[in-house]
C-alpha cells in the first residue's frame, strides 16, 4: 500500500533536496507544500489538509531560520517554530494518526561543551532562534510523543541561501575574506539529510516500527568555519582569494552562536542503520552539483 507523505517547507534547502530524491521512493506519494499552499500557523488549514489527503507521515522542514533577524522578530519566529509545530502535532494525532518527523537544530545547546553532543545532553539555547526551536521540540513531544525529532547543524545545499554558496560567491569577488576560526561544528549536506529522513520512513514501514525520540544528524568529522571555507575554495579550485582566521569577537552578530556544536550520530546510525558520510566527501558532491 502506498503511504502519503507531507513535506512542509518544501521550497527550502531540505525540502528541495527531498523533492529531488522523491522518485527513488516509489512506495510513497509525496505532497509538497510551502507557505503559498499551506499556512502552518492556521490550525484548521493544517488539520483539514492532513485529513483530506489521508497523510501517513509529516516531515516538517518549515522553520524560521534567520538567526540574527529573530532577535528583533521574536513573535514571527515563535509563530513558525512553535505554534506551527503544535498545529502539525495536533493534526497528526487527532485527524490521521500520522507520524511526525520534525527538523531541529544544534542551537538548542549553549555550545559550552567539548565533546560531541548526545541527544540526552541538557539543552540551554542562547538565542531567540535556539529558544524557539527548543520550545518547538517540547511542544511536539507534549502533544504527540510518538514523533521523531532530528537535530542538524550547518546545513547547506545547492538550493537556497547558505554558507557554502556565499563563500563561493565572495571568494570569486574578493581578494581576501575574514572567517571565524574559533567556532567548531560539522557541516551537513542537505541531500544527505534528505536521504536519511526517507530511509527512516522506509525503515519504519519495513519493520512496522516507528522508533520515536530525538536524534542527531550532521555529516561526520568536525571543523571550524575558517577551515570549512578553506576546503570550499580548495574544492572549487579558487586560488585568487586569501582566507584569514578571525575570532568570534571580531565578527559581532546579534544572536549568540554555539562555540562548539558537534553532534554525536551514534543513535541514528545504530537505530536505523543510517550511513553518515564524512563532511569533505559530501562537500565535494555538493560543489559538483553547484558548478
Amino acid at each position: 500500500m502506498n503511504r502519503n507523505i507531507l513535506i512542509t517547507g518544501a521550497n527550502g534547502q531540505l525540502g528541495s533536496e527531498l523533492r529531488c530524491i522523491a522518485d527513488n521512493y516509489s512506495n510513497f506519494i509525496f505532497f509538497f507544500t510551502d507557505i503559498d499552499t499551506l499556512d502552518l500557523t492556521n490550525k484548521d488549514a493544517v488539520s483539514n489538509y492532513v485529513e483530506d489527503n489521508k497523510i501517513h507521515y509529516i516531515v516538517n522542514c518549515a522553520a524560521y531560520t534567520a538567526v540574527d533577524k529573530a532577535e528583533d522578530d521574536a513573535d514571527l519566529c515563535y509563530k513558525i517554530n512553535v505554534d506551527a509545530v503544535k498545529n502539525i502535532a495536533n493534526a497528526a494525532r487527532s485527524k490521521a494518526k500520522a507520524k511526525v518527523i520534525h527538523i531541529s537544530t544544534d542551537y538548542v545547546f549553549d555550545g559550552e561543551g567539548n565533546r560531541p553532543y548526545k541527544e540526552t545532553d541538557n539543552t540551554n539555547p542562547q538565542s531567540v532562534y535556539g529558544k524557539s526551536k527548543r520550545e518547538g521540540e517540547e511542544a511536539l513531544l507534549d502533544s504527540n510523543p510518538d514523533s521523531i525529532i532530528i537535530r542538524t547543524a550547518w546545513l547547506y545545499s545547492s538550493f537556497g541561501n547558505n554558507f557554502v554558496k556565499t563563500m563561493l560567491r565572495l571568494s570569486k569577488e574578493r581578494e581576501e575574506l575574514n572567517v571565524v576560526a574559533d567556532q567548531k561544528g560539522t557541516p551537513t549536506y542537505a541531500a544527505d539529510l534528505a536521504k536519511a529522513i526517507l530511509d527512516i520512513v522506509e525503515y519504519s514501514e519495513r519493520n512496522n516500527n516507528f522508533a520515536s525520540g530525538i536524534y542527531h544528524y550532521s555529516n561526520e568529522g568536525e571543523t571550524t568555519w575558517f577551515d570549512f571555507t578553506n576546503e570550499i575554495v580548495k574544492q572549487a579550485g579558487i586560488t585568487t582569494c586569501k582566507i584569514n582566521p578571525i575570532s568570534t569577537d571580531q565578527y559581532p552578530v546579534k544572536a549568540k552562536r554555539p562555540q562548539y556544536s558537534v553532534l554525536d550520530k551514534t543513535k541514528i546510525r545504530d537505530t536505523f542503520n543510517i550511513d553518515v558520510p564524512e563532511w569533505r566527501e559530501s562537500l565535494k558532491r555538493a560543489i559538483r552539483s553547484m558548478q
